[in-house]
């Protein structure tokens, strides 16, 4: 007979192997911006999307294993074209397609002895940013609509802690490359600090102001000159954060009475949470 193992506890095995699954990625960062929702992923492969376009306004980002989250991405695709045919296009909406990959997931993680390795966000652009939707899938099927900003997979809570300290409304599509290349750049829990090329970055937007199919790819050019930027713009702003703190030690050096604090504000709190580790997974 085989060994008997209560399902709570089947259940907690299955999330646990998830999770640690997903943790082995990449983490990837979706944001609302001034002029649509930015989605961008550490990917080397020229070939294998983490990022993909599903309908007209509506974008895909996904972490976890390759094979599961290009099912459920094709899943979508069929899904959205069935539904916009046999309808009307406007009712093809991100939300509808949340709720197909929630119940898909939710299936598989409760009547499958191996639950699937995958975090999807489904995002879509509205006419104005007001009506910008996003949701994040996990792979028990749990739906959640994030407002703003998510990051998910790797050490999403690093980097999510690191994005809201970058995040703020009504950002142009420049201010909110730098926020995104600066979440995912932060220092990791082992004090190393990745440096991303072009050639190591997945980078997409939905551009609102595009008539019917809005998702654009950045590469080559483009994106080697927003990196070069964002580059400018750090080293610009360590160099005013270092001008700031040798002026606060002159003053104290000089007799001067001590601040009970920093002279140039709070020390920025920083966010150590997320133990993924490398892997074969994007």
């Amino acid at each position: 007979m085989p060994f008997y193992v209560s399902p709570a506890q089947a259940m907690r095995d299955k999330a646990e192997y998830a999770r640690q699954g997903i943790a082995r990625g990449r983490s990837c960062v979706t944001l609302q911006y001034e002029g649509g929702i930015l989605m961008m992923a550490p990917n080397p492969s020229r070939a294998l999307h983490k990022i993909s376009e599903i309908y007209d306004r509506i974008g895909f980002a996904a972490v976890g294993r390759y094979n599961e989250y290009e099912n459920l991405r094709k899943a979508g695709v069929t899904y959205a074209d069935i539904t916009g045919y046999q309808f009307d296009r406007h009712d093809v909406t991100a939300r509808g397609i949340a709720n197909y990959y929630a119940q898909n997931l939710g299936t598989i993680f409760t009547e499958s002895p191996k639950p699937w390795e995958v975090e999807i966000v489904v995002a879509e652009v509205g006419t104005n940013p007001a009506d910008d939707q996003i949701y994040r899938i996990t792979f028990d099927g749990s739906v959640t609509d994030e407002p703003g900003f998510v990051a998910f997979g790797g050490q999403a809570d690093q980097v999510s802690a690191a994005l809201k300290e970058r995040y703020s409304d009504g950002m142009s599509l420049p201010e909110a490359f730098t926020a995104a290349l600066g979440a995912l750049s932060a220092p990791s829990g082992n004090g190393e600090t990745p440096e991303y090329t072009a050639a190591q970055l997945e980078v997409a937007i939905l551009d609102r102001t595009r008539e019917h199919r809005t998702f654009r790819r950045i590469r080559a050019a483009a994106l080697e000159e927003m990196i070069s930027e964002h580059r400018t713009a750090s080293a610009a702003q360590a160099g005013a954060e270092a001008a700031g703190t040798g002026d606060g030690d002159d003053d104290a050096g000089s007799g001067s009475p001590a601040d009970s604090g920093p002279p140039t504000g709070p020390d920025p709190s920083s966010s150590d949470r997320g133990s993924g580790t490398g892997g074969p997974l994007l």
